[in-house]
């Protein structure tokens, strides 16, 4: 079983950055898809960016283009995802996903796609 671990979380003002990472338990995530999710309370999760298997290729929900940045960061085995720009609208539980495959833009949104699943990490930016 892949074990995923997030961190980077916590409280930051509006305006501010935060920089999140995905670890996998154990070994690398250089041969899987990554996605990351949010969910707000009361609302579904939802897509926020996801870099491919194959190529590395990117793609970003419309809320976060231009301001979040998904990377391999292959000193660490991470996927990290940096957040600029942080706005109350952003607050949310973030999840990292993976899967060994590779996906397009339109089926790295679909998170029934991804097997494996973190507990997530809370990001606040208060009003």
């Amino acid at each position: 079983q892949v074990l995923l671990a997030e961190s980077g979380g916590g409280l930051v003002q509006a305006g501010g950055s935060l920089r999140l990472s995905c670890a996998r338990s154990g070994g690398t995530l250089s041969s899987a898809s990554v996605g990351w999710f949010r969910q707000a309370p009361g609302k579904e999760r939802s897509f926020v960016a996801a870099i491919t298997r194959i190529g590395s290729n990117t793609f970003y929900a419309d809320s976060v283009k231009g301001r979040f940045t998904i990377s391999r960061e292959n000193a660490r085995s991470t996927v990290d995802l940096q957040m600029n720009s942080l706005s109350p609208n952003d607050t949310a539980s973030y999840y990292c996903a993976a899967f060994n495959g590779h996906c397009t833009g339109t089926s790295c949104r679909d998170r029934r796609l991804y097997q494996w699943w973190g507990q997530g990490t809370q990001v606040t930016v208060p009003s």
